[in-house]
């Protein structure tokens, strides 16, 4: 498993658009695009990694007041097993006219057998 294939799963049942990187289409009044931040290595034992550190960043783009999936996602995210590390509000866009809100997020995962 990864932690793409986990948020994807969790945040399924959420009904809201969910992309990797980037929204690609023409975004819905509100969408959740998800960043890979990083995969470490993180426990060793006789010159070989034994976990696997994955983070990456949920960025929430509404034009709703995200308060309310602020907490949806909290709690879908904690009840599904990813810790979360960071939560902030980075700020309204007014171009877009969209709030953006960032849930960064952690899993370990073992290392898979080749």
């Amino acid at each position: 498993m990864s932690l793409l294939a986990d948020l994807n799963h969790i945040l399924g049942p959420l009904n809201i658009p969910v992309e990797t990187g980037v929204f690609s289409d023409m975004p819905p009044d509100e969408y959740l695009v998800i960043t890979p931040m990083s995969d470490r290595l993180v426990l060793f034992a006789d010159n070989e990694a034994y976990m696997i550190l994955s983070e990456a960043r949920l960025s929430l783009f509404t034009k709703k007041n995200y308060m309310k999936r602020k907490k949806e996602l909290t709690k879908a995210l904690q009840s599904g097993g990813v810790t979360i590390t960071d939560r902030q509000y980075v700020g309204y866009e007014h171009d877009t006219k969209f709030h953006h809100y960032a849930i960064d997020v952690m899993k370990e995962y073992e290392t898979e057998e080749e």
